[in-house]
C-alpha cells in the first residue's frame, strides 16, 4: 500500500469514528459512504485484523484499535500542526471540504472563472482537483449542518420538472394538480441541515390528498435534479441547485412562488490561520461575491408574482 493510500485510509477510519456512521464521514470528507468504506477494508486487509465493530450508538472500535487509537489521534494532532507549519510551502494551495451537492453543482462549476483570473492558486475540492488531497484539516469547511463559521446564503426549495411534466400539469384536476402525479424524493436524510421533503411542501400547499411518500428515490440532488430533467417526475429541489437548469430551459418551475426555506444556511468556515494567506482571502472575497449573486437570483425566481 503506497503512503498516500495509507493517509487516505486513515482519514477515512479517523473521521468514521468521530462521526459514528460511514455516510456521516462520507458526508464531511465529501466522498460517498462506499468509498470510506473502501478505504478502511483497504487498511484492514493490510493489516490483517478488522478495525471497527457496530455498536447501539454507531461504529466503535475494536479491541485490536482500542488500543492503538491514543496513538491514531495523537498522530492526527501533530499532522494537523504540521499542516499549519508548513503553510508558507503551499501558498498556492487552497483545501476545500464541503457538502458534495452544493460542491458539485454550485461551485464546480463556477470554479474555472476563478482560476481563470486567478491562474496560481491551485484547487483540492473533497478530495480531487489540481493538487493531491492531503492528510489534516482542511483550509475551508462549507456545510448547511455546520454551526460555526459565517453564513453564505439561505436556499429555498421549490418543485422543478421538465417541459413534457410541465404540460402534463393541465390534463390534472385545478383544484389537485399534482394527485397522482410523479415525484422524485431524496433517501431520507435526518439531523440538522435536513431539507424539507414533499410530505412538507404539500402540508404547506395543498394539490395533493395522498401519496405523499410515492415516486422514485434518489441519494442525492444531482441525481434527483437530473432524474427531473429527463422527464421522470418532479423534484423538490434547492433553488440554487438549479438556476443553471432553469435560466437555459432544461428544467421549469411550474410553482415558483410555493417553496419552503432550507433548514439551515450554508456557512462556511475557516481552519485557523487560514485567513492569513492572501489567497484565501482573495478566494473568500469571490465566494461571497457569488453567494450574494445567488442569494437575490432566489429571491428573484421565488418573488410572489406581481398582480397584472
Amino acid at each position: 500500500m503506497e503512503t498516500a493510500t495509507h493517509l487516505k485510509s486513515l482519514q477515512a477510519l479517523d473521521m468514521a469514528l468521530r462521526e459514528g456512521s460511514l455516510k456521516s464521514a462520507a458526508e464531511r470528507l465529501g466522498i460517498t459512504p462506499a468509498a470510506v468504506g473502501q478505504r478502511i477494508r483497504s487498511l484492514e486487509t493490510y493489516l490483517g485484523t478488522d478495525l471497527l465493530m457496530r455498536g447501539r450508538s454507531g461504529l466503535r472500535p475494536t479491541p485490536d484499535l482500542e488500543r492503538a487509537l491514543p496513538d491514531l489521534q495523537t498522530a492526527f494532532a501533530a499532522l494537523d500542526r504540521v499542516t499549519r507549519e508548513l503553510d508558507f510551502q503551499r501558498v498556492t494551495e487552497i483545501h476545500i471540504v464541503a457538502e458534495p451537492d452544493w460542491a458539485e453543482l454550485w461551485l464546480a462549476p463556477r470554479l474555472p472563472e476563478f482560476q481563470s483570473e486567478n491562474p496560481n492558486i491551485r484547487f483540492n475540492l473533497n478530495g480531487e482537483g489540481d493538487v493531491p488531497i492531503r492528510i489534516g484539516a482542511a483550509d475551508i469547511h462549507i456545510d448547511a449542518r455546520d454551526t460555526g463559521g459565517e453564513a453564505l446564503y439561505s436556499d429555498r426549495l421549490m418543485p422543478v420538472c421538465s417541459h413534457e411534466n410541465l404540460l402534463r400539469l393541465d390534463r390534472h384536476p385545478p383544484e389537485a394538480p399534482l394527485e397522482g402525479y410523479p415525484l422524485c424524493h431524496l433517501e431520507h436524510r435526518e439531523g440538522k441541515g435536513a431539507a424539507p421533503e414533499w410530505p412538507d411542501w404539500f402540508a404547506a400547499y395543498g394539490m395533493r390528498s395522498d401519496g405523499f411518500d410515492r415516486g422514485s428515490r434518489y441519494r442525492n440532488y444531482r441525481l434527483a435534479i437530473e432524474a427531473a430533467r429527463v422527464g421522470v417526475g418532479m423534484t423538490l429541489a434547492p433553488v440554487s441547485l438549479c438556476v443553471s437548469e432553469l435560466a437555459v430551459g432544461h428544467l421549469y418551475a411550474p410553482y415558483p412562488d410555493r417553496t419552503l426555506a432550507a433548514a439551515a444556511p450554508y456557512r462556511v468556515r475557516l481552519r485557523d490561520r487560514a485567513s492569513d494567506r492572501p489567497q484565501v482571502r482573495r478566494f473568500l472575497g469571490w465566494l461571497k461575491a457569488e453567494a450574494a449573486e445567488t442569494a437575490a437570483e432566489i429571491a428573484r425566481i421565488t418573488a410572489p408574482a406581481q398582480p397584472s
